[in-house]
């Protein structure tokens, strides 16, 4: 066999590998596809023949994907009035780095599933109508650079794991109906690590600590100063455990007082 004929073979080979569509691709995007209603028709070119195969190379037969090497690495399906869920099958999208699915109109829970896409840099789902708590998995994408859940309907605690994520640039959970204390490793960051203001939780009536402004009330209860120094440490902890003390002794010093005073006030009606 000649060098021409190999090199040609070679390059048939290649290319047939390139064209041939990884099923995991395939069983993520048929999935999200059938999970999302799509009323503007924004997704027309999702059909069935270009599901099975949606990467040719470096290029995508489908709108909002973009291709790497054969397999989608990225999906940017933002601002197109989609509703519906996000399909947890997303997960076998495995290459995926980036899922935008932002300023739309999505509901249900974010899939604990993202867990599985390890390669994961950008998840943002913000300006949806997500519901239920933030997946605690998500500290199991390593590389996460970018988190947005702002304007959502989301419930519960930020999940202390996330702030294991050291790669983690932006953060913004903002405008949701979260509850209970920052978690420290977000709301007071060390060392190196980029630090995330206010605004990052802003908009949670009943989220609270460092670094949002001290709740403006007639008084803390006693859960609330003790998870506001569960949130920023142990020290914080023991001077808020004290004020409450203090704060107690005097409260039943005055009603001894007050007491006192009503004792002598009374009528004798013995005499």
């Amino acid at each position: 066999m000649g060098v021409w004929s190999l090199l040609l073979l070679l390059t048939i080979f290649s290319s047939s590998n390139l064209s041939v569509s990884d099923p995991n691709d395939e069983a993520c995007l048929t999935h999200l596809s059938q999970s999302l209603k799509d009323p503007t028709n924004s997704l027309q070119n999702w059909t069935k023949p270009n599901l099975a195969n949606p990467c040719s190379g470096f290029n995508s037969y489908l709108s909002g994907a973009t291709c790497n090497n054969g397999r989608i690495y990225k999906l940017s399906l933002t601002n197109l009035s989609l509703q519906g869920s996000i399909s947890p099958y997303i997960s076998n999208c495995t290459n995926l780095q980036t899922l935008d699915l932002s300023s739309n109109s999505l509901s249900g829970p974010i899939p604990a599933d993202l867990q599985y896409l390890v390669n994961l840099a950008v998840l943002n789902l913000s300006s949806n109508r997500l519901e239920g708590e933030i997946p605690p998995q998500l500290a199991l994408c390593a590389y996460l650079n970018v988190i947005d859940f702002h304007d959502n309907l989301l419930t519960g605690q930020i999940p202390q794991q996330l702030g294991l994520l050291v790669r983690l640039s932006a953060f913004d959970v903002s405008n949701n109906k979260l509850s209970g204390p920052i978690p420290g490793p977000l709301g007071n960051r060390s060392g190196n690590l980029p630090r995330f203001n206010a605004t990052s939780f802003e908009g949670n009536k009943d989220l609270y600590g460092y670094p949002l402004p001290p709740m403006k009330s007639k008084g803390l209860s006693v859960l609330t100063i003790v998870g506001i120094g569960l949130g920023s440490g142990f020290a914080s902890l023991v001077l808020s455990f004290t004020g409450v003390c203090i704060w107690l002794k005097i409260t039943e010093q005055k009603m001894a007082l007050e007491e006192g005073k009503n004792s002598q006030l009374m009528p004798d009606y013995g005499a």
